[in-house]
Protein backbone atom coordinates (compact mmCIF):
# COMPACT_ATOMS: atom_id res chain seq x y z
CA UNK A 1 0.00 0.00 0.00
CA UNK A 2 1.17 3.39 -0.75
CA UNK A 3 1.79 5.46 2.61
CA UNK A 4 2.21 9.12 0.83
CA UNK A 5 4.93 10.89 -1.19
CA UNK A 6 8.39 11.56 -0.03
CA UNK A 7 9.34 13.86 -2.05
CA UNK A 8 8.72 15.29 -5.39
CA UNK A 9 12.10 16.50 -7.32
CA UNK A 10 12.20 19.31 -9.92
CA UNK A 11 14.33 20.29 -12.52
CA UNK A 12 16.20 23.64 -12.46
CA UNK A 13 18.58 25.80 -15.14
CA UNK A 14 19.57 28.22 -12.18
CA UNK A 15 20.06 26.88 -8.63
CA UNK A 16 20.53 30.24 -7.30
CA UNK A 17 17.32 32.00 -8.19
CA UNK A 18 15.40 28.73 -7.33
CA UNK A 19 16.71 28.45 -4.21
CA UNK A 20 16.17 32.17 -3.60
CA UNK A 21 12.36 32.14 -4.87
CA UNK A 22 11.57 28.65 -2.74
CA UNK A 23 13.40 30.37 0.42
CA UNK A 24 11.16 33.71 0.01
CA UNK A 25 7.91 31.73 -0.07
CA UNK A 26 9.29 29.93 3.35
CA UNK A 27 10.73 26.78 2.63
CA UNK A 28 14.18 26.01 4.81
CA UNK A 29 16.66 24.19 3.34
CA UNK A 30 18.11 21.34 4.44
CA UNK A 31 20.87 20.05 2.48
CA UNK A 32 22.30 22.29 -0.68
CA UNK A 33 21.94 25.76 -1.42
CA UNK A 34 22.49 28.54 -4.43
CA UNK A 35 25.94 27.22 -5.03
CA UNK A 36 24.75 23.40 -5.16
CA UNK A 37 23.54 21.29 -8.00
CA UNK A 38 20.79 19.68 -5.21
CA UNK A 39 19.11 20.95 -2.80
CA UNK A 40 16.63 19.53 -0.54
CA UNK A 41 13.44 21.63 0.90
CA UNK A 42 11.83 20.36 4.09
CA UNK A 43 8.00 20.61 2.96
CA UNK A 44 5.65 19.12 6.14
CA UNK A 45 6.82 15.47 6.50
CA UNK A 46 8.28 15.24 2.79
CA UNK A 47 10.68 17.61 1.18
CA UNK A 48 10.66 19.51 -2.15
CA UNK A 49 14.24 18.71 -3.84
CA UNK A 50 15.74 20.81 -6.78
CA UNK A 51 18.44 19.54 -9.20
CA UNK A 52 20.47 21.58 -11.89
CA UNK A 53 19.58 20.87 -15.66
CA UNK A 54 21.82 22.33 -18.58
CA UNK A 55 20.49 25.08 -19.88
CA UNK A 56 19.44 23.26 -23.00
CA UNK A 57 17.70 20.72 -21.67
CA UNK A 58 13.63 22.09 -21.78
CA UNK A 59 10.71 20.89 -20.25
CA UNK A 60 6.81 21.60 -21.14
CA UNK A 61 4.18 21.16 -18.87
CA UNK A 62 4.41 18.37 -17.07
CA UNK A 63 1.40 18.63 -14.14
CA UNK A 64 1.22 20.26 -10.89
CA UNK A 65 2.89 20.02 -7.54
CA UNK A 66 0.30 21.20 -4.42
CA UNK A 67 1.28 22.13 -1.08
CA UNK A 68 -1.37 22.50 2.41
CA UNK A 69 -0.04 25.54 3.65
CA UNK A 70 -1.92 26.79 7.13
CA UNK A 71 -2.63 29.92 5.64
CA UNK A 72 -3.57 30.49 1.76
CA UNK A 73 -3.75 34.19 1.83
CA UNK A 74 -0.68 34.77 3.64
CA UNK A 75 1.44 32.86 1.33
CA UNK A 76 -0.16 35.05 -1.65
CA UNK A 77 0.61 38.03 0.17
CA UNK A 78 4.03 36.85 1.18
CA UNK A 79 4.61 35.65 -2.57
CA UNK A 80 3.70 38.79 -3.80
CA UNK A 81 5.80 41.14 -1.21
CA UNK A 82 8.70 39.05 -2.28
CA UNK A 83 7.90 40.17 -6.06
CA UNK A 84 6.30 37.23 -7.36
CA UNK A 85 3.09 37.16 -9.49
CA UNK A 86 0.50 34.00 -8.87
CA UNK A 87 -0.96 32.96 -11.79
CA UNK A 88 -4.08 33.36 -9.77
CA UNK A 89 -5.73 34.83 -6.30
CA UNK A 90 -7.00 32.69 -3.65
CA UNK A 91 -10.24 31.13 -4.03
CA UNK A 92 -12.58 28.21 -2.58
CA UNK A 93 -12.89 25.56 -4.74
CA UNK A 94 -16.07 23.64 -5.21
CA UNK A 95 -14.58 20.20 -4.02
CA UNK A 96 -13.60 21.55 -1.05
CA UNK A 97 -9.89 23.79 -0.69
CA UNK A 98 -8.94 27.59 -0.91
CA UNK A 99 -6.28 27.74 -3.07
CA UNK A 100 -4.03 29.43 -5.82
CA UNK A 101 -1.03 28.72 -8.07
CA UNK A 102 2.34 30.31 -8.83
CA UNK A 103 4.98 29.13 -11.25
CA UNK A 104 8.43 28.99 -9.58
CA UNK A 105 11.25 30.55 -11.95
CA UNK A 106 12.09 27.62 -14.04
CA UNK A 107 7.88 27.37 -15.46
CA UNK A 108 6.80 24.63 -12.58
CA UNK A 109 3.49 25.08 -11.42
CA UNK A 110 3.25 24.93 -8.03
CA UNK A 111 -0.40 25.11 -5.82
CA UNK A 112 -1.01 26.16 -2.31
CA UNK A 113 -4.23 24.84 -0.95
CA UNK A 114 -6.17 24.49 2.62
CA UNK A 115 -9.05 22.39 3.37
CA UNK A 116 -12.16 24.10 3.74
CA UNK A 117 -13.56 21.39 6.29
CA UNK A 118 -11.22 19.11 8.41
CA UNK A 119 -10.27 16.61 6.62
CA UNK A 120 -11.89 13.16 8.13
CA UNK A 121 -9.62 9.89 8.59
CA UNK A 122 -10.56 7.21 6.65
Amino acid sequence: MIEGISAVTLGTHEMPRAVRFYRALGFEVLHGGEEWSFTSFRAGTSYLNLIAQPAEGRWSWWGRVIFYVTDVDALYDRALAAGYQPATVPHDAEWGERFFHLNDPDGHELSFARPLLPVLSQ
